[in-house]
C-alpha cells in the first residue's frame, strides 16, 4: 500500500441520491459476546426508517456473521481502513450507535486512541458534531477501574449519550437479556429532531 491508509470518511462518502432518502446510521460494534445480536439493532433502525451500515473492531468482527450482516443491511462490514483511492464503501453517517461498547473501547475513545478504524470514526465523529450514542457492556470488575469513571465522564462531555446497562457481575457470562439494543436509537432520537 502506498501512502497512509484512509478512514472510511464519516462526512463525504460518494452515495448515489436514492440512498440518501433515508438517513444514515453507522453502528459501531465491539467484542463482546453479546455482539451476534446485533441483527436486533439493525432490524429496529431499519423499521424507523434508517439505513444502516455496520463498523466492527477488528475483534469484534470474530463475534458476528458478518455475511449475514451484510445480506441484512445491504452494505459490506467494515474493519479495516481503506487503501487511498478505493471507493468509499459507506455513506456519510448522520449518527453513530456504538453497541456494545467495550472496556477497552470506551476507554480508548475517550483518551482520543485511534488505532482501528472504529476508534477512528469515533474520534472524527466529535469534530464533525455528529450525535453518538453508546451502549456500554462489561461487567463489575471492569467498571470498578478509575479510569472507567473517568472515560464515561469526558465522553459525557464530548456529548455522547450513554445507555444505562448495569454492568453484570464478572464471570457469569454476561447480562444479554438485559441488554437493550434499541436504547441506542431512543437516545439518538431528539438529538436529531434538533439538528
Amino acid at each position: 500500500m502506498n501512502g497512509p491508509a484512509v478512514p472510511d470518511g464519516v462526512a463525504d462518502a460518494e452515495v448515489s441520491g436514492s440512498r440518501r432518502q433515508k438517513p444514515f446510521l453507522y453502528v459501531v460494534l465491539c467484542a463482546a459476546g453479546i455482539a451476534d445480536d446485533v441483527d436486533k439493532l439493525i432490524a429496529s433502525a431499519q423499521q424507523r426508517t434508517w439505513h444502516v451500515g455496520v463498523i466492527a473492531t477488528p475483534r469484534g468482527l470474530e463475534y458476528i456473521d458478518a455475511s449475514a450482516i451484510e445480506a441484512q443491511t445491504g452494505y459490506p462490514v467494515q474493519s479495516a481502513w481503506r487503501a487511498p483511492g478505493e471507493p468509499r464503501p459507506l455513506p456519510p453517517a448522520d449518527a453513530i450507535a456504538v453497541a456494545p461498547a467495550t472496556f477497552n473501547t470506551i476507554n480508548k475513545w475517550a483518551q482520543g486512541i485511534a488505532d482501528t478504524l472504529a476508534l477512528g470514526i469515533l474520534c472524527e465523529a466529535h469534530g464533525f458534531g455528529i450525535p453518538v450514542a453508546a451502549l456500554p457492556y462489561l461487567n463489575a470488575a471492569q467498571a470498578a477501574h478509575p479510569a472507567y469513571a473517568q472515560s464515561l465522564a469526558r465522553l459525557r462531555r464530548m456529548g455522547v449519550l450513554l445507555g444505562d446497562y448495569v454492568p453484570h457481575p464478572p464471570r457469569t457470562g454476561g447480562g444479554r437479556i438485559r441488554f437493550r439494543w434499541e436504547q441506542a436509537l431512543d437516545l439518538l432520537a431528539p438529538a436529531l429532531k434538533r439538528g
